[in-house]
């Protein structure tokens, strides 16, 4: 395939991101989680190769902990954390790292959380007037650019034990949040001036989701497209009425989708999806005859036998009241049965199901778990866990390589960005590694090592890299 020169790559994601929101958008931003439009393109002619604690470091800031990711617009910098059992959004000066302010939301309780997330982790989304944090133990709250606030929404805490991991974007003039837990799903859509609410869907089908919603832009059109368990669906922004479905997805959704010009595409793998690996259940009349000790028509945890099934008790029991009902197993049940773990490209044009209609491409091997896939350049690079990349053609899915060593293994929970014709792969272990995006065959540029863990999605502007490790936060430039 031929190079994409990186003036064309840059005119695209300028245009990317003058378009991502029906408002003015100044060319210096990063706003929300993956960048300008939720695409993860940097429009930057430059970026680093090569940096670490103690190379082209431009300024590093300690942070409370945290796994959200850098939210900026010209010359400010937010990002939230958890300290001393408050929510904090915290303001930064770009061009220093001084913090600027730091404003607190005290949660009445502490949602519960994986050992390696924390209360502090969908990224803000500012329009350039106001940000926006959302919290899975407040809710949303937004401040002015000085840090006063202007609103807040209380919000129930996600009925799951792992915590939140979608972050709001904006879409239309409206502040999206999708909040996919165990019992009560819903998709919500507020008035980003003053919070009140514009609608909202109810989501019962959907379960616990950790991946934010995506504004798929093609044709003169505009569509909000949801991941969750077992499906895809797709909304009208203006008023939330769904527009289509794919069925066919992981059971849970722990990436966000991303898109070409003409064709969606989305990422998904949980364990006990892969055919071959498929966790099975037997029916509840079944497992209750041989383990219901009691007879009382329930299973607790105890009553369970010792394997997967009981290591997901939490997960099967909806409403975390210790037991599993009939209802509650069955619904697990069909869930294992019918999970399906795939890189899919999906066309644009679609009404109702269109799960055997606009599937282009798919691809059921070296599937990524939490990192989202990324588009630039033609092609689709994707992580999976234990440094394992592949990047395809985008149009057809053909692989250019696949499963190909980084040589930085482990776990890879941060998504990758592209930038200046470079791509970045953050991993849990904390090495950040580099490749050439408009290659056709793996090439590694940098491995850059951090000895800490890195957990948030980067960012590129102005050719300055912004990356938040366990501990800082860091802004890195070539040195001339």
């Amino acid at each position: 395939m031929k190079r994409c020169p990186v003036s064309n790559l840059k005119f695209f994601c300028l245009i990317v991101s003058a378009v991502w929101s029906s408002g003015a958008i100044a060319l210096e931003s990063w706003p929300q989680f993956r960048g300008p439009g939720g695409s993860a393109v940097s429009a930057s002619s430059s970026s680093p190769v090569h940096f670490g604690p103690d190379t082209n470091v431009l300024w590093k800031t300690v942070l409370p902990t945290g796994t959200s990711s850098p939210c900026i617009w010209e010359n400010r910098i937010f990002i939230t954390g958890f300290a001393n059992g408050q929510l904090q959004t915290i303001c930064l000066d770009r061009q220093s790292g001084t913090i600027v302010w730091t404003r607190s939301a005290p949660p009445q309780k502490t949602e519960p959380t994986h050992p390696l997330a924390t209360p502090a982790a969908p990224t803000p989304v500012t329009d350039g007037r106001r940000v926006y944090s959302y919290f899975g133990s407040f809710g949303l709250i937004a401040y002015d650019f000085n840090g006063v606030e202007q609103w807040e929404k209380a919000l129930p805490s996600p009925v799951v034990e792992f915590g939140t991991g979608s972050s709001p974007i904006l879409a239309q003039d409206k502040l999206i949040l999708v909040c996919d837990q165990d019992l009560g799903s819903y998709l919500l859509a507020l008035n980003p001036k003053n919070g009140a609410e514009l609608w909202r869907v109810e989501r019962p089908q959907f379960r616990r989701s950790f991946a934010s919603p995506f504004l798929w832009k093609h044709s003169g059109s505009e569509e909000l497209v949801v991941p969750g368990s077992l499906m895809l669906k797709s909304y009208d922004p203006s008023d939330g009425h769904e527009l289509w479905s794919y069925v066919g997805t992981s059971r849970v959704a722990c990436s966000t989708p991303s898109a070409s010009k003409n064709l969606l595409f989305n990422s998904c793998w949980n364990i006990g999806g892969d055919e071959g690996e498929r966790i099975s259940m037997p029916p509840f009349a079944e497992i209750s005859a041989e383990r219901d000790s009691n007879k009382d028509g329930k299973l607790t945890i105890d009553e369970l036998p010792t394997g997967p099934i009981r290591e997901r008790f939490t997960q099967i029991d909806l409403d975390k009241d210790g037991f599993v009902t009939a209802a509650e197993w069955e619904g697990m049940r069909d869930m294992f049965a019918h999970a399906e773990n795939a890189v899919i490209a999906i066309r644009p044009g679609g009404k109702g199901d269109i799960t055997k209609t606009h599937l282009a491409w798919k691809v059921t091997k070296s599937l990524p778990y939490v990192a989202s896939s990324l588009y630039c350049n033609g092609r689709l690079f994707t992580m999976k866990n234990g440094g394992l990349i592949s990047c395809y053609d985008a149009s057809s899915g053909k692989p250019f390589y696949q499963d190909e060593r980084v040589g930085a293994p482990g776990e890879y929970y941060a998504s990758p960005i592209a930038a200046a014709d470079k791509v970045y792969f953050g991993s849990q272990a904390g090495i950040v590694t580099v490749i050439d995006a408009a290659a056709n065959e793996l090439r590694i540029l940098a491995r850059n090592d951090f000895h800490e863990s890195i957990m948030a999605t980067p960012a590129v502007l102005d050719g300055k890299l912004y990356l938040r490790t366990q501990s800082h936060l860091y802004s890195f430039q070539d040195r001339k």
